[in-house]
């Protein structure tokens, strides 16, 4: 009993060694927010998101407006991470913005947080001229799941890019349903994703 007893004890303690050292490591990467260093700020960002540092949604919220995007759209991905739905508005605002990467990491926290407020923005996004932030656009929109955006998604069928198109179908499975599949059959004539169309028809079929 009295082993019990004091490893019990030292479990707390250990408890609280981690949560102190983790509370100070919190801080000192805030800190490296704004430092001189450009690799010390971005570092930063992206280990708080892993972190999921609650602590650190007003110095990330500031992070998004770094005169490098290598750190802010850093910054937007961790927010999603950190999963706080007070950074909706200013991703929201983000999506909006000059820096290709920006718009990209913008899109990729608002499918983390997966609130439906995004989605109506997230649509427009889908004309994005760069198909990276067009493809972070579908996913978002996969994993906010709201039935808006499948006849969107379809319509990304017909995209110059071939990735998008690819990650249009794998999108367009999660939402199923007759119109679904009636856009699928109709891009049944493009060779870059006939195969994919055909397999992702089978599994809607599947579902229903």
């Amino acid at each position: 009993m009295q082993n019990s007893v004091k490893t019990t004890e030292e479990d707390s303690l250990s408890k609280e060694d981690y949560e102190k050292n983790r509370r100070k490591n919190i801080q000192k990467l805030i800190e490296f927010l704004t430092s001189d260093s450009l690799t010390y700020r971005w570092k930063a960002a992206e280990i708080l998101g892993n972190l999921h540092a609650s602590e650190a949604f007003e110095p990330l919220i500031e992070a998004l407006s770094d005169e490098y995007v290598d750190v802010s759209w850093i910054a937007a991905k961790s927010l999603g991470k950190i999963g706080d739905k007070r950074a909706i508005p200013p991703l929201i605002h983000c999506l909006d913005s000059e820096e290709q990467w920006l718009r990209k990491g913008a899109a990729t926290g608002l499918g983390m947080l997966k609130d439906k407020r995004a989605v109506v923005p997230l649509i427009r996004l889908l004309e994005d001229k760069k198909p990276k932030v067009r493809i972070a656009a579908i996913e978002a929109l996969v994993l906010i799941g709201d039935e808006r955006a499948a006849v969107p998604l379809s319509r990304c069928l017909k995209d110059i890019d071939k990735k998008v198109k690819t990650k249009a179908v794998d999108a367009l499975v999660t939402f199923g349903g007759e119109e679904t599949l009636k856009a699928l059959k109709e891009s049944r004539g493009d060779p870059d994703i006939r195969e994919k169309v055909d397999m992702a028809m089978k599994r809607i079929e599947s579902k229903d």
